[in-house]
Parts: structure tokens; sequence; C-alpha cells
């Protein structure tokens, strides 16, 4: 995805925080399209919240240093309308346990100065739209985790943001509650709406992201979109398991540059495992009247690109689009076997 020609919901240039003589983060750059999912990745202290924080108008004071616009206002000067451009939910929920969860969606009406008959309105719409309507009457510490999410997500969008932070929303929820919480990011920029995501689940990232950014020791070590930094990372292969040690010596004579392991039977090619790699592959084995008892196909995924990117000796940013990683890949890696 291109962004050119498109407006920016979220653009940084040489953003910077320090506290002291601590540097959280060193010079960010980013370039977030309107109605599109961005998604910040990086290990613990890594200054992901932080960038959220500061983009949200949370911190005071702002940047040590860079320019930032958000909503299309300068973060500096403009930090009142960018707060009425946003919408915030962070890895702790705000819902008041103590309250109903009409009610929470009622204060937050106020809050945004809806009038009485706006608020109840928007109030009745968010709650249909997040399935929350039998329970709008009970207490939110009733609330299962995913329900207080939902509940969390409809308060932020009280007042109608167009960008949306969401700062590790899944963290805690199981497996259900998460992907009911992917459905919901999805819906919202099918609206428009821009999502400005952090989270500790690679697999969301993978589902959600147009655009991922691996954020490490302050800096953007790579961005690109999923399959584009999963490229950046060696490693892909297939993988041959033979049965028959004849077989298995064959196939290791008709095959060039391959890997034997002699004990297994098994042989490893390297290759991305496309089509047409595969078709080339199985050609050879076939023209040696070879077949092999299982085929595996080995691929990076964002684990991979995660601990590749985040080891302490990979602190050079990379453009997934041009240029290739400086770490080397984990032995962690998606498969696909075919028998």
């Amino acid at each position: 995805m291109t962004t050119t020609s498109t407006a920016l919901a979220i653009a940084a240039d040489g953003l910077r925080k320090s506290y002291g003589d601590k540097v959280v983060l060193d010079g960010i750059d980013l370039a977030v399209p309107e109605g599109t999912v961005f998604s910040l990745l990086g290990p613990n202290g890594a200054g992901k919240t932080t960038v959220v924080q500061i983009l949200s108008t949370l911190v005071s004071p702002g940047p040590t240093s860079g320019r930032v616009r958000v909503g299309g206002h300068d973060l500096a000067r403009e930090a009142q309308a960018v707060r009425a451009a946003i919408g915030v939910t962070g890895q702790f929920s705000a819902v008041d346990g103590l309250i109903t969860g009409e009610e929470n969606m009622l204060l937050m009406a106020d809050l945004h100065h809806l009038s009485r008959r706006e608020g109840r309105r928007v109030t009745a719409e968010l709650l249909e739209r997040f399935d929350l309507v039998e329970a709008a009457k009970k207490p939110a510490s009733t609330y299962s985790g995913g329900m207080k999410r939902r509940l969390d997500i409809a308060m932020t969008l009280v007042g109608g943001p167009r960008i949306i932070f969401l700062d590790e929303p899944t963290t805690g929820l199981d497996p259900r509650s998460r992907h009911t919480m992917w459905e919901i990011v999805r819906e919202l920029v099918t609206g428009g709406v821009t999502v400005f995501l952090t989270t500790q689940y690679l697999e969301e990232a993978d589902e959600l992201a147009d655009r991922i950014a691996v954020l490490n020791g302050g800096r953007i070590a790579a961005e690109g979109t999923a399959e584009e930094l999963k490229r950046l990372v060696p490693g892909g292969h297939v993988r041959l398991r033979f049965t028959d040690p004849a077989a298995y010596r064959s196939a290791a004579s008709a095959l060039r540059e391959v890997t034997r392991d002699d004990e297994s039977l098994s042989l490893q090619i390297a290759g991305g495992g496309s089509q047409r790699e595969l078709r080339a592959l199985l050609g050879r084995l076939d023209a040696a009247g070879v077949e092999a008892d299982e085929l595996t196909v080995h691929s990076p995924d964002l684990d991979d690109v995660f601990f590749a990117l985040t080891e302490p000796a990979a602190g050079t940013r990379t453009d997934a689009r041009t240029g290739p990683a400086t770490a080397t890949a984990l032995p962690h890696q998606s498969e696909e076997t075919v028998r």
C-alpha cells in the first residue's frame, strides 16, 4: 500500500522522547494512511506505549523533538483538536465496574457534551452494535473480560473518533473473545476509521494490519506489510522425508544443493515453497522415479521476524521493500505438511 496519494491519519517525523539521560524514542518516523490498520510490534520496554501516549496527547510534556500530525492537526500546537479526533483504549479497561454498562456509556456521552437525547440514541446504537443490549442494565463488574473490552471500545466510539489507538486491546482475552475483537476492528476500518494497534500477539498483527512496524530499542527496526517483513528473514525451505533408504539416496542424487540428514532419511532444500518451486522439485523427483513419503514446506512467519529484528544486534532500520534485515532468523517457522 502506498502513502503518496492517500491522506495520512498519523504522520511523525523524527519523533524523539527522553527523560533526562534516558532516551525512550530515538527518531521515529511514521506514516499511517486513513482507513487502515497500522500495528506497532516490539518487546516489553521497546517504547510502544510511549508512542501511543504521545500520539494521543496523554504525555505532558509531549515529544522532546520531532514533528507530529494526528488527524491533520499539529500535535504541539493543536492538542485539543487532536483529542477531538481520536479515541483511546489502553491495556487496562476504563470501564467503571460499579455502574451498569449503559450508565458507563451515558457517562461517556456526558463527557462528550452530547445532549441527553443524543447520548441515549448513541448509547443504544453502540450497545446493539457490540452485542451488549442484554447486559446493559447489569453492573459492569459482572461482565466477562471480552464483554468489558467490547464495552470499552463502545465507550471510545461515543464521540465518533476517526482515529482509534488500541494499546494491546486483547491482552488476557480467551481465543474466542480475541477473534470477536478482530471482527470489531475490521468493521471499524470498513467504516473509514483508522486503527493504530499495539499488540503482543504476532498473529493479531498478521491478521489485521495493513502495515507493521517493529520497534526495538526506541527505533523502528523494520516496516512493511506482513508479507514484506516475512521476506526479510531467511530460512524458508522444503523438507522431504523418506522411509526407503534407496529412495532417499536416489532423491539426494537427483536434487541439487540439498542438506542431508542420513539418520532421519530427510532432505532439506532452500526455497520459499512457491507453486513454481514445488512443481520444479516434484518434476525432478518424478524424472528420477522417486516419491517422497512426506513433503513439508517451512516458511518464516512474524515470530521469526520479531525474534530476528529484536535481538540486541538488530539495531539497523530496514525498509521491507528495499533492503534486507541485518539479523539472523531463529529457527521457529510455520509449517505446512503434505502427505
